[in-house]
């Protein structure tokens, strides 16, 4: 059955699983019996977009976006989305439409620092109408069509664009998928420059209890737990190759003045070494603020300067993942950082197989597609 392109998105991970078929009931469905289903499937998926036009070029283009500006990555209609804005771009480019495919269908508010697409394009001479020419380079498309999509809002961009077979398809020629979540935790107020960008909690999270909880969920389980109603996937079994959680730097990081005296003496000597011990205070990853001495001896925040959260990623990587799987996920891990769920309780609620014992997912805001890796055919190329 032909997919219809005109459906509404849903998730920003299930419908790209390898073993889902679009029209199958909005349940779990029994599990695939054997590999070589889902494998056929595939293959017949990826004829279905294979253009039989040899005068077509097929490009596999990596673009990011801020996911706030958009009401998700898939065509609606009445909606500003991500295909329909790159596609309307490649339009302006080529003078004629063209369709988008992509590799992972982000949700509204969920960003991308990578996410793929293919697209499949006609280069013909605009002084000879019907002479068809060389299919562009792909330096000169991610030139074009960033020209075109920066003269609109400029919250989308194309950063890398290759050359590919007619049959090589975005989406189910992707091998895994990595995404990334951030977490801002502290009393504060969420800065200005972080808003929509993070899931700002209030509460101090205990970064050991949370690693202690990605050990658990590793792996290849039934996800029936960490799968929204709205999944579609044939099958809640999914393997989980990496959860981990760490501590990073909150952006933007500006250097403290015992980090700038640091960083000059190390300029003076080259002999110093910047992990060395010296009169100054180490480099902390949640502050970079200055602090003075209060009239009792304690210490204060100086005036005008902003404290910081402490800034925590968290990584998820698979092949492919359900409906909400990554915000239910970091919904659990961070209800065990804040100490009101335990190591045993995550084991529970894996266990139980029912999404009605999971705490709220995290909202989207926070979430990034990361990456998506794939075998790339022989002979393809790619812009500089």
């Amino acid at each position: 059955m032909k997919k219809d392109q005109s459906q509404p998105l849903i998730s920003e991970t299930s419908k790209h699983s390898l073993d889902q078929r679009p029209d199958s009931p909005q349940r779990p469905a029994k599990f695939a019996k054997v590999n070589e289903d889902n494998i056929a499937e595939e293959k017949e998926l990826v004829s279905r977009t294979m253009n039989p036009n040899p005068r077509l070029q097929r490009y596999l283009i990596a673009i990011e976006y801020i996911g706030t500006r958009f009401a998700g990555a898939q065509q609606q209609p009445n909606c500003r989305t991500v295909v329909g804005v790159l596609e309307e771009a490649f339009k302006k480019f080529v003078g004629q439409p063209v369709s988008v495919f992509c590799s992972s269908r982000t949700d509204a508010g969920v960003h991308a620092l990578s996410n793929v697409c293919h697209v499949d394009v006609e280069r013909t001479s605009k002084r000879k109408p019907g002479e068809v020419l060389p299919p562009h380079e792909p330096l000169v498309v991610k030139r074009a069509v960033n020209h075109f999509l920066q003269k609109n809002e400029g919250d989308i961009m194309v950063i890398d664009v290759r050359c590919v077979p007619a049959d090589f398809h975005a989406r189910y020629k992707a091998q895994e998928r990595t995404y990334f979540y951030r977490l801002l935790s502290g009393p504060e107020p969420v800065s200005s420059f972080e808003r929509d960008r993070a899931w700002h909690v209030p509460e101090n999270l205990d970064l050991l209890a949370m690693q202690k909880a990605c050990n658990i969920l590793i792996g290849r389980h039934d996800f029936s737990s960490f799968r929204a109603a709205a999944c579609q996937a044939n099958s809640p079994i999914r393997t989980l190759d990496e959860l981990n959680i760490t501590e990073v730097v909150s952006t933007p990081y500006f250097p403290s003045i015992s980090e700038r005296l640091k960083s000059s003496n190390v300029i003076e000597d080259p002999t110093v070494s910047i992990g060395s011990d010296t009169n100054h205070s180490h480099i902390s990853l949640n502050t970079n603020e200055e602090k003075l001495e209060g009239p009792s001896g304690e210490a204060c925040q100086k005036f005008g300067l902003r404290r910081r959260h402490r800034c925590y990623v968290v990584t998820a990587r698979a092949r492919s993942f359900l409906y909400h799987q990554v915000r239910l996920l970091v919904g659990v891990l961070k209800s065990v950082g804040a100490g009101d769920l335990t190591a045993p309780d995550v084991k529970r609620i894996l266990e139980a197989k029912s999404i009605a014992e999971a705490p709220p997912m995290a909202p989207a805001c926070g979430l990034y597609l990361g990456h998506v890796k794939y075998d790339l055919p022989p002979g393809t190329y790619q812009s500089q």
